[in-house]
């Protein structure tokens, strides 16, 4: 039995609203039924608004809204039927329909996140803390403590009782006996690193520990792991491997060889893998190869990572590791591949483009009865567009130049059309989506918007551009 289902619609919206709904319907079996809202743009009509303006037809079993339609949805209570709020523009209708229902659960994961805050002793204790709750809050397990070498840290171990006074758990990195020493008596839990050089220490620190090679990618280095392991183990010291993650150009394919080979060599002894050593010393955006090597630690069974956030280009590492040590999870865990489960590390992409093509751009512009602007952002072009005009360039400058020529655009106007057309501009960029009045949508991810790469020349240098009377410009089903 198909489901009817009530989509909510303005006028200008309505004959894009039913091609849309007409292509996926049958596939998705539902029954589609159009409530056209008096007035033009269906996202500007409030829940509350709504309230009285939409007949309920007999069995409908929910009603789909306008993804940007502002109000709560429990003001629509008096309807007696489910309510929900569709994607914002309705191209993406379709994969809302098509896909399953249930999201994929990210739930879980198997890989701990230590955030290693470098240079600790130069910082003051306020900012100390300042670092570290904000690496806990982007999904950070513990904090690493790098402290200098060739001195001692006579602060460590009130910087160790402070962190651990807020339930932060904290490892130490350090070579220097006196520092771990201090360290692990404030309660610092797990060290970085121990060797040949300080493994008869270990013992005496009662935590656990993170054995390295003497020489990390020697062609000996896995015999001298072998030898601090087996130390470890007769003095009953709990210890995890780290053959050490080479750098881009320094033996990367042959250290990862390494690590495939512990679960073979050590079976069942922790791992942990310095993804840092990758993504700081190569200068890439760093979220495909957070998700590489992720993915190959979950198949290896490395239970830790290690990463920095000093390169501008790893600012957002952590938040990057967290979502992806879960995305990683269910796509190994689940066998399945690693997409469609979550675009948010999308970073200069979208899953895909909204292309209305050249028959929804004329169908659009024949909807439009006000004067004014939708701007729209697709297949390499910008366009402007109101009842009376349709402009569209590749060019911003020259755009705005005849869109000045063309029309009487006050200052805050013509301040707001610059500022969607920066966005438009670095969406086309970017390979992202455009969606006006949605504010950094083409920039949208679980990442800072740093991370983001925008070549600043394809960019007005002034964003010419703002009204709170100007239309949205997608295809919500306004």
């Amino acid at each position: 039995m198909k489901e009817r289902i009530l989509f909510v619609t303005g006028r200008l919206a309505e004959p894009s609203l039913r091609r849309v709904v007409d292509t996926f319907a049958p596939m998705a079996g539902i029954e589609p039924l159009y409530a056209v809202l008096p007035i033009t743009v269906a996202a500007l009509a409030s829940t509350h608004w709504m309230t009285e303006r939409v007949q309920i037809p007999e069995g409908i079993t929910r009603v789909v809204l306008p993804g940007l339609c502002p109000g709560e949805l429990d003001s629509l209570a008096c309807w007696n039927v489910p309510v929900q709020r569709g994607p914002n523009d309705l191209l993406d209708l379709t994969s809302y329909f098509c896909q399953p229902v249930i999201p994929p659960d990210l739930s879980r994961h198997s890989i701990e996140i230590l955030a290693e805050i470098n240079h600790a002793p130069r910082l003051e204790k306020d900012e100390l803390l300042r670092q570290a709750r904000a690496l806990i809050r982007s999904g950070a397990d513990r904090i690493d403590l790098g402290c200098d070498a060739g001195a001692v840290w006579g602060g460590v171990g009130d910087a160790v009782k402070a962190l651990v006074a807020e339930g932060i758990r904290v490892s130490i990195d350090s070579f220097e006996p006196t520092e771990v020493s201090q360290a692990v008596r404030a309660g610092a839990d797990l060290v970085l690193s121990v060797n040949a050089g300080n493994r008869e220490r270990a013992a005496d620190w009662g935590v656990e520990v993170v054995a390295i090679p003497n020489r990390p990618g020697a062609p000996e280095s896995l015999q001298e792991l072998q030898e601090t392991a087996e130390f470890l183990h007769s003095a009953g010291v709990a210890f995890r491997l780290d053959p050490i993650l080479e750098p881009i150009g320094h033996g990367l394919g042959s250290s990862l060889l390494r690590y495939a080979r512990l679960p073979e060599l050590f079976p069942g002894v922790p791992v942990l893998m310095g993804v840092g050593n990758v993504t700081e010393l190569a200068e890439v955006d760093s979220s495909g190869i957070h998700l590489t090597l992720l993915a190959l630690a979950r198949e290896w069974g490395v239970s830790s990572v290690l990463t920095t956030s000093v390169a501008n280009w790893c600012l957002s590492a952590v938040e990057e590791i967290d979502h992806l040590r879960r995305v990683v999870e269910l796509a190994i865990g689940g066998k399945r591949l690693a997409k469609y489960l979550d675009p948010a590390v999308l970073l200069l992409r979208d899953r895909r483009q909204l292309i209305r093509g050249e028959e929804g751009l004329l169908e659009l512009k024949a909807g439009i009865k006000d004067s004014n602007f939708r701007v729209i952002a697709e297949r390499g072009e910008l366009h402007v567009m109101n009842s009376t005009t349709w402009l569209r360039e590749k060019d911003p400058f020259v755009l705005f130049a005849e869109l000045f020529r063309r029309e009487n655009l006050d200052p805050t106007h013509a301040f707001y059309l610059g500022y969607e057309i920066s966005k438009a501009v670095t969406a086309l960029t970017l390979g992202k989506a455009y969606v006006q009045d949605d504010l950094g949508h083409e920039v949208t991810s679980v990442v800072r918007l740093h991370h983001i790469l925008v070549w600043c020349h394809s960019i007005p240098p002034v964003l010419n551009g703002v009204s709170s009377r100007v239309s949205s410009g997608h295809g919500d089903f306004d």
